[in-house]
Formats: C-alpha cells, structure tokens, sequence
C-alpha cells in the first residue's frame, strides 16, 4: 500500500472512530508502528488529525449528531445514495439540496475524490466536514429552524452565480404531468434557481414520492438530466418517465 493510500486509510479511521491507536493501525495496515507514527507525524503537521501518546484524534468536534435510526426508509436511500455517489467526478463543483437521502449521499462520498459542494442544508455541511477532500461552501440565509436549511433572498442570489457541474436534489413530490413539486414556497424557488445554474440536475427519488404531487411547483420533467431512485430501473413504475427522455438509474 502507498503512503497517500494508508494515510487516507488512517484518516478515514479517525473520523469513523474519532480517535485510533498505532499498534492497533500497524496491524491492520501490516506496518510497522514506526511508518504509523511516521504517518501520524505528517497528518497533525498538515494539521488534518491531533497525534497524542499512542495514537491519534479527529480534530473535528462533532457539532452535529447524525442519528441514523432516526431516518425513515433508510435502506432504501443508502441504495439511492450509493448511486447518485458513482456519478461523482474528481473536481465537479456540486449544489446539494437539503434532506435525508443527501445527507446519505454525502456520508457515501469517497474520501479520494475532490469536489466542490454548495450546499442551503446545515446537517450536511456539518457532515461535509468529515471529508478530507471536499470543499464545503454553506449557503448563507435566513434559517429554516425545523429543516435546519437557510432560504431568502441571499441564498438565491449566491446560487444565481454559481456554475455547477450537478445539481443533486432531492424530492418531495414527483408527477408525470405535474414534474417535481415541494412542500414549502421558499424551498421551492431555492431549488429552481439551484436548477438554473446547474448544467445536469439529478433528481433523487425514493419509491414513495413517485407520482405524488406537493403544493409548490418546482420543475417541469424537461428539466431533469436523471432520476436516481432506490427502484430497479426498468420497474414499470418508472417507464413514463423514462418515455419523457430521462435518464433513469
């Protein structure tokens, strides 16, 4: 294994575990605890970890606790997750909306690939934070205290002048005839300037939001690049849309 490789290893340890040990990394790694604490050294130098007696701590503190069992039909977003992550590539500049199957996503991001993510949701620029490689850039605004996402006039202005490679958005209502809908005004009209300033928009659409409509109309289906769904892609459920010329994963 390379020196990139087992630090990256190191680090991703440290930030599942928050602190590790270095004969417990020699053994695992099969090193000697000298390369580990060699390691070790360089990463608190970069000032990626704080190196202690022993071993090593995450220099993060964890401001944001992320209760997985919390989350309803997780199973089914890590599958949607793990899709929308293979569409990732080194260097994008990325806009995420807010939710529960992004914040999936963005625990699934490897931890070699450098991206650029503009995100509205404080949850996952909190999760972000635990990313070695990926630049996080939180969208000010006026908080939305129950979703914990920021909206207003300054969150739309700073996305007007964005230039995204994907826009990743979740959904909270998909039609056929009706396209993506939301449950809030303000959301809604974040997610359409998102959209507008995004060369791919990528919907994330889990089985139970397919042909439900919301109140506040967001996009038409036109307007979508793909739909990444927890769904086999040629489920019948989805064959409308996939005549309407989108890309299903």
């Amino acid at each position: 294994m390379l020196k990139e490789e087992r630090q990256n290893y190191i680090l991703g340890r440290i930030r599942e575990l928050n602190k590790v040990k270095s004969n417990e990394l020699a053994l695992e790694l099969g090193v000697s605890e000298d390369t580990i604490r060699r390691d070790l050294n360089q990463l608190s130098h970069n000032g990626l970890i704080l190196k202690v007696h022993g071993g090593a701590l995450s220099t993060h503190q964890k401001l944001y606790h992320y209760n997985e069992s919390s989350v309803f039909n997780r199973e089914n977003k890590v599958i949607l997750a793990k899709k929308v992550v293979s569409l990732f590539k080194d260097g994008m500049t990325i806009i995420m909306s807010g939710g529960t199957t992004n914040l999936e996503v963005s625990l699934l991001i490897p931890d070699n690939i450098k991206l650029t993510i503009y995100t509205y949701s404080l949850s996952i620029a909190m999760q972000l934070t635990e990313h070695p490689n990926v630049d996080v850039i939180i969208i000010g605004g006026k908080l939305d205290k129950q979703a914990l996402v920021t909206v207003g006039v300054n969150v739309v202005k700073l996305l007007s002048k964005i230039k995204a490679d994907l826009c990743i958005m979740g959904t909270s209502g998909i039609d056929v005839d009706e396209g993506i809908t939301e449950v809030g005004y303000e959301v809604s009209f974040v997610k359409r300037v998102m959209i507008a300033s995004s060369r791919q928009v990528v919907a994330l659409v889990t089985a139970d939001k397919l042909n439900t409509t919301q109140r506040y109309p967001v996009c038409d289906l036109f307007e979508i690049s793909k739909i990444v769904t927890d769904l086999d892609p040629n489920d019948p459920l989805l064959i409308p849309y996939a005549k309407k010329g989108i890309e299903i994963i």
